[in-house]
């Protein structure tokens, strides 16, 4: 009989441990740690993102002078000169500034490249205007744009040239913002094009040089197809940063007396003119609904880039 209840005893603990639930593997508790930790930030991004954009996007289907559900924000965007004025502007950016900065930064890429001394030197100072002030680097320029005691003005006194008005003129003041968000941004262009032709393999240039071939040879049939990755990420970003145009234009062109976007709103962006629907006119309702339309801008532009730009090169 004792026999026989140990073997009982045995028989229920062996079913016992096989109803209980298997422990956990480290890979599986790895997992969760790491999503917990996840979750902070991701809950970050949910209240500090997604909700305000859900929130404007909700907003911009409501009005001052109604309630409910209306198109009425939208109805009035498309009869808005001013709003086509500053989507035209920002179209200017757009065509101007991405090209130059990419076509400069690729330049002084290359030519960095080919400098064996003190290269980590000239790589800091084409970069530092990036990593600088946006609101200082518009200041300083803002000074060299100073129709009476700029620079810029006094250098062409020298060549017996006319002063200009600059930042006051509505042909000039666009194209002087540009300058200005060329100088400050092509520095990331070069640091990325720098990265990118390190990563292309010295081999296949040496054996090109074998064979003959010129340096603009090299570079067209070898170099900047094999740059394609950056230049469509250097394209996209870009763009991105130009249709968000800002800072510099609120730092340039607002003055004491007069908003941001002139002279005669020939410098306006469309951020430009949302901030002043939203903060200068309180009128948030209008403003969400500019802000709409410049995500949609965006997500149209960025899809027909990489439509467009992006291929694949085997080596």
């Amino acid at each position: 009989m004792a026999q026989t209840s140990i073997v009982d005893r045995g028989i229920i603990k062996t079913l016992l441990e096989r109803r209980k639930l298997p422990p956990l593997r480290l890979k599986t508790k790895r997992t969760m740690v790491a999503y917990s930790f996840l979750a902070i930030p991701l809950l970050f991004f949910l209240i500090i993102r997604i909700y305000p954009t859900l929130y404007s996007f909700s907003m911009s289907f409501s009005s001052q002078n109604s309630e409910g559900f209306t198109m009425e924000n939208y109805q009035q965007l498309i009869k808005d000169e001013v709003f086509w004025k500053s989507v035209w502007n920002t179209g200017k950016y757009v065509i101007i500034t991405v090209p130059i900065q990419m076509g400069l930064g690729l330049l002084i890429a290359l030519a960095i490249e080919r400098i064996q001394h003190l290269r980590w030197l000239y790589r800091m100072i084409y970069f530092l205007p990036y990593i600088t002030s946006v609101i200082a680097v518009s200041w300083v320029w803002r000074l060299l744009f100073e129709p009476s005691v700029g620079f810029f003005n006094e250098m062409l006194s020298w060549f017996g040239i006319s002063s200009q008005k600059w930042l006051s003129d509505p042909i000039l003041a666009l194209f002087c913002v540009c300058a200005v968000i060329i100088w400050q941004s092509m520095g990331f262009s070069m640091l990325i094009f720098m990265a990118g032709l390190q990563g292309i393999p010295k081999q296949l240039f040496e054996a090109a040089q074998i064979d003959g071939a010129s340096g603009w040879k090299i570079f067209w049939n070898i170099t900047f197809p094999l740059l394609n990755p950056t230049i469509v990420f250097l394209a996209v970003t870009g763009v991105i940063s130009a249709l968000q145009s800002f800072a510099q234009i609120q730092s340039l062109t607002a003055s004491s007396g007069a908003s941001a976007g002139g002279p005669l709103n020939s410098t306006i962006s469309i951020v430009v003119y949302m901030y002043k629907s939203a903060f200068q006119e309180f009128n948030l309702e209008y403003a969400s609904a500019i802000a709409v339309v410049l995500f949609i801008f965006i997500l149209l532009v960025t899809l027909l880039q990489f439509k467009i730009l992006n291929k694949s090169y085997e080596y």
